[in-house]
């Protein structure tokens, strides 16, 4: 690929083309909120990490470049379902296994900061979607400090990095201040309305107002399997198959530039993904109005899934005080005009409106209220 777009390798590519000086293997702790010690420290999870970065960026970093990258898969391997548990070279070894990678993006970097994306990727199984997190890392006193969305660390770093705009900053600020939801345990089946309510603050479905869509797969957990039934999947209907943010808030495409994978951290207290885009806007903290035009409905699995047709899958996330992104619940919560409700299965809930209820099949209005 050319030099000016995109460096893409493992990083046993990377070292062995002796772009990153060699050090002694020593194995890096396995800590979501440790410091780790870059003098010469590589972890065993690089050999299994993907690195994506601009090549004007890879000069602007600078300093330890491989022990950042490794501290960032760290972390991201311990909040994510497949690294749970797990030491990260294992962790790696199963997703390699499947098929599956661990991604790191450097997409910004200032004297002694960097931020990004990391993601791992999902199965191809059907309905998997990949698990993603902001991060950013401060290099200090032969130091990075790494935090991914719910370490300490990145709660800190969003209020002091250079590299964090000041409406992006009000946004995540505002959403980790928001403590009106009660958060459910992930084995716990809600029974009303009741167990989770909440203002969602005005959030609209993905596409404009007061066009339809029509609804073909009711609340579900986002990855198809675990936690939070937190997620729907939307298609057809008027509005061309243009999704759009659900409100105002700041965008991240997850996958980069090309990828149909959108993050929009709105300040209510959640933010809202949007997956298998087509044609999408490439955005970087950006800040968006809402029903601000993200993308098409498509088939695009960036980081790995599969999609069958063209749809949206759609998900609903809250943060708690260390801008732990979580998906939650949408059972009994209003989006759109319409309350969401889960069914006695993944993918069958219905919504409902004023005396009106809608399930999977059902093509829908976008309403305010």
């Amino acid at each position: 690929m050319p030099s000016n777009l995109f460096v893409r390798s493992t990083f046993a590519a990377v070292a062995a083309a002796g772009m990153l000086v060699a050090a002694p293997a020593v194995a890096a702790p396995h800590d979501a909120t440790a410091v780790r010690d870059v003098g010469a420290t590589p972890s065993p999870v690089a050999p299994g990490v993907t690195l994506k970065m601009p090549a004007a960026i890879a000069g602007t970093l600078g300093v330890s470049r491989q022990s950042l990258v490794d501290a960032v898969a760290t972390d991201a391997l311990a909040r994510s379902e497949a690294g749970r548990g797990l030491a990260p070279a294992d962790a790696i070894s199963r997703l390699a296994a499947q098929g599956r990678k661990v991604v790191v993006d450097v997409r910004s970097a200032a004297p002694g900061w960097a931020r990004g994306v990391a993601y791992v990727e999902a199965s191809a199984s059907p309905g998997a979607h990949p698990e993603g997190w902001l991060y950013i890392a401060r290099y200090s006193a032969g130091q990075w400090v790494t935090g991914v969305e719910g370490d300490r660390e990145f709660a800190d770093q969003v209020a002091t990095s250079p590299l964090v705009g000041a409406a992006e900053r009000r946004s995540m600020t505002a959403y980790a201040q928001h403590q009106a939801v009660q958060q459910q345990s992930v084995t716990q089946q809600p029974t009303g309305a009741a167990t989770t309510a909440a203002n969602t603050g005005g959030l609209l479905l993905p596409w404009m107002p007061d066009y339809y869509m029509t609804v073909t797969g009711g609340p579900h957990a986002s990855d198809g399997v675990n936690g939070y039934w937190s997620s729907l999947d939307l298609a057809g209907g008027n509005a061309s198959g243009r999704i759009r943010s659900s409100r105002e808030g700041t965008a991240t495409s997850m996958c980069g530039a090309g990828g149909g994978w959108t993050r929009v951290i709105h300040p209510n207290g959640f933010s809202t993904d949007y997956y298998h885009l087509w044609n999408a806007t490439y955005y970087n903290g950006t800040s968006v109005g809402s029903s601000a035009l993200l993308g098409n409905i498509g088939t695009d699995v960036c980081a790995g899934g599969s999609a069958t047709g063209a749809h949206v899958h759609w998900s609903l996330r809250t943060y708690d005080a260390n801008y732990n992104g979580m998906y939650t619940w949408l059972h009994g919560r209003t989006i759109g005009g319409w309350t969401w409700w889960n069914g006695n299965s993944q993918y069958q809930g219905c919504a409902t409106r004023l005396g009106v209820t809608a399930c999977p099949g059902t093509a829908i209005y976008n309403r305010y209220s």
